[in-house]
Formats: structure tokens, sequence, C-alpha cells
């Protein structure tokens, strides 16, 4: 409930058409502060006219007044400079500690806004307004989605920039961790990443052009070349890895990291791992090329590579498969794009305060076709469509970061079914009064 109130004092959704004190003095809301989510009062630098004079300070809000003494807020001198107690009921005064009362203001939720939150965060479902999202005007979630993808790449962002704290600024070092992660496709993304870190990319930009060897560091690295081999292929790539494991003193990774169960054979790792070598052996995919890219089809030229016949009736060691190329498809080049390219490239223009790649990223969302997962299916179940990578990289944002977490109080399409329902009970009192 406490939230709530708190939403509400925020956005000024009170159900009171005049604000007074407790003591009858009329009150005025200048700006209602900014909300703090860390220890002490929850907003700082509000203004507020009370009885005409305006006050500067700080806000706390509780469902019952009483809850400032049981806070303990009454022997806390951080609460001194709280200018306006806001409740739901006033059951006893509020004082500071040094015994000076503080204003209360009474507020009230509106039923129906109440009642739309309780419906939200008691619904135990993947998408909470799925039945009400229609009601929101088209130009408010398009404004939604825009914010949600600027958060998606921010935190992406972030990401990229821990990687060049941890490799010294070293672009091509981390487009490496992040190109091999995006192969792990989701199940194995971790393992990848793992993979790269353990396995320098100098190493492997020394063996361009000798593909064996560059799939012997893979495996090997991967944990996919211990014990006897499976036949005369596997066994090169031991005896290269062997050599290549002392000179450069590397240590594998257990090969148990690395998921196959539940996994479609062209997702197998041992597949995803020959598919990268080859990009490493035959292609040109380093970040330069990420940076002069003109489109995404010129990154699917570069990731368009033939691996070795082996691979045309395997899918992983253990066994033989049907045979068929093994080329990655364009679904699979379109995630690695929007996984490791894009990102890298929207931090790099955040980095150098060189907007035009960050454009350039957006760019290439927008010419990707949608991604075909979860969220997106479930939002065009309820009437959200996605028309591009752009739209369903904003989607999946909004799945994981506010329904899946019940944040419909920061959603902004929670905020406009509120306000609608605000609306509502306004309207219905007017009928009222009409009568």
């Amino acid at each position: 409930m406490e939230r709530l109130l708190q939403y509400i004092w925020k956005y000024r959704l009170y159900a009171d058409a005049e604000l007074r004190t407790v003591e009858g003095l009329p009150v005025g809301v200048i700006d209602p502060g900014l909300q703090n989510v860390d220890a002490g009062p929850d907003f700082f630098n509000a203004k507020i006219r009370i009885d005409g004079a305006v006050w500067a300070g700080n806000v706390e809000i509780h469902r019952r007044a009483s809850e400032w003494q049981t806070h303990g807020h009454d022997r806390d001198p951080a609460y001194d400079s709280v200018i306006l107690h806001v409740v739901t009921e006033c059951d006893v005064p509020a004082r500071r500690s040094d015994g000076k009362a503080i204003p209360h203001l009474v507020i009230h939720v509106p039923p129906a806004m109440r009642q739309q939150m309780d419906w939200l965060l008691a619904r135990d479902t993947a998408l909470p307004c799925a039945e009400r999202i229609r009601e929101v005007e088209p130009v408010h979630v398009a404004a939604w989605m825009a914010a949600l993808l600027t958060e998606r790449l921010e935190r992406k962002t972030c990401g990229v920039f821990d990687l060049l704290a941890q490799y010294a600024d070293d672009w091509n070092e981390v487009f490496y961790v992040m190109l091999t992660r995006s192969f792990g496709f989701g199940v194995n993304g971790d393992a990848f990443e793992w993979l790269a870190r353990s396995l320098p990319f100098k190493h492997i930009l020394r063996q361009r052009g000798n593909g064996l060897r560059i799939e012997a560091l893979l495996f090997g690295q991967a944990g996919l070349l211990a014990g006897d081999g499976f036949d005369d292929y596997h066994r090169a790539l031991q005896q290269e890895y062997d050599f290549l494991q002392k000179k450069y003193d590397l240590h594998p990774l257990d090969g148990r990291l690395m998921k196959s169960l539940r996994t479609r054979p062209f997702n197998f790792p041992d597949l995803r791992l020959a598919q990268l070598a080859a990009v490493w052996a035959n292609g040109d995919m380093l970040f330069s090329k990420a940076l002069e890219c003109n489109g995404v089809h010129a990154l699917h030229d570069s990731l368009n590579v033939s691996l070795p016949e082996y691979w045309d009736t395997h899918c992983h060691f253990k066994s033989i498969s049907p045979l068929r190329k093994k080329t990655i498809g364009v679904n699979a080049a379109h995630s690695v794009v929007i996984n490791a390219v894009v990102p890298v490239l929207f931090a790099y223009g955040e980095k150098h305060n060189l907007p035009a790649y960050s454009a350039r990223a957006l760019q290439l969302l927008e010419s990707i076709p949608p991604e075909r997962n979860s969220p997106v299916s479930t939002f065009a179940t309820a009437g959200i469509c996605a028309r591009s990578a752009f739209d369903s990289q904003a989607l999946i944002q909004l799945r994981r970061e506010y329904c899946e977490k019940k944040k419909c109080l920061y959603c902004r399409i929670g905020f406009r079914l509120l306000l609608n329902s605000r609306r509502g009970d306004t309207a219905s009192a007017g009928k009222c009064m009409n009568k």
C-alpha cells in the first residue's frame, strides 16, 4: 500500500480535488520532489505551499501516521528535514527529533485505481495486463518501446564497459568475447563466454588461415577433446590441441559446461564452435568490420563461411547425422548481430561521443526482422506486435524487467491503465454530482 501511495504522490494521482492538512490549512504541491530508493525520507527536495507559505524539504509517506514512530523517525535527525507527512489515515501526530510537530496531509486512493493495482499485482500470468493492454493508446506504447530499448542498450553498454575495464580498453578482445558468447545462443552463452575469457584472442589470431588449429583451440578449451578420440578428425584435433595447450600454457574448461540436452542439433555446442572457428579462420569478422559495416547484409556475408566437410555429416563428434551443409542460417546471423555487433557498436559510440555509431546500431535493429521467442509472441497475442528487432528487444526488456518482476507501477503501460481508472473515478463522481 505504501508503494502505491508513493506512486500516487509522485504522479499526483490522488482523488482529492482540494488538498488540506489535518488542521485545515490549504496545501499546494509545487514539486512532489525526487523519489528516494535508499535509506531516508521517501522524496527529496519537494516544494510545498502550506497556507500561502512555500516550504522546501523532504516528504515522508506512510499508510498510517503512527508508522512515523513505529519506524523510529521521531528519534532520527535524518528525518528532521521532512516538511510534510503524507498518509491515508492520521491516527496520531508525528514529531521531529526536537519535538516539533510535522504537518499531516491525508490523501485518498481512488477506489478504481486500488482495484486496478490489486488486479495487476495479483495475476499470476506472464503478462498481467494482457486483457487491458489495448486500452492504452498506440502513441504511448510506441514511446515506451523506444525508452525500453534505450534501457536495454544502456544495460548492455555497462556490460561492454566492464569488459573494457578488464581488457585495458582493447576493443578487439571485448568484441571477441561478445561474439563468442553470442554463438552460445542463450543456452550455452555463459559457457561460451567463459571459453573466450580462458582463451586470449591473440592465440586465435596467430592461427588465422589454419582452420584445424583454430578448431583445436576452441574445442580443446571447451573441454570437448578429452578422452579417447571418436574418429580420425577428432584425434587430429586432439593432437593439435595437445601441442597448442603446452605452447600457450592453456587450462581447458570442464566439457560438462557445454549443454546439448534438450537442444536442437543445429545448436549443439560442437557445431556452433565449428562455425565460430570458420568465422575466425576464413572470415574477416573483426571489430573493425563491425565499425565499417554498411548494413546487416555486409555482416551476414562475414558470417556466411564454409565449414570443413566433416561437419556436413556431423552436429557433434559422437555420431553421424544426415548429409547437410551446416551454414550459419539467417536467423542465427541476425541473433549474432543483435547480441554482439549492436551492443558493441552502440557502446563504442557512447564511449567516444560518436553518435553516428550508436545511430548505426539502432538502424541495424530496425533492419532486422523481429525475433521469434516467448516474450514477442506473448505481447503479439495481447495486441502489441513487433515490426523489427528494435521492437522485439524492447519487448524482451519489458517482459524481463517489468512484467516478470511485477513492477507494474514503474511501467508506462501500467501507469496509463491506472490513469484511465482514475479518470473513470472522476467521471463517476461527476455523474453523481449531476444527479
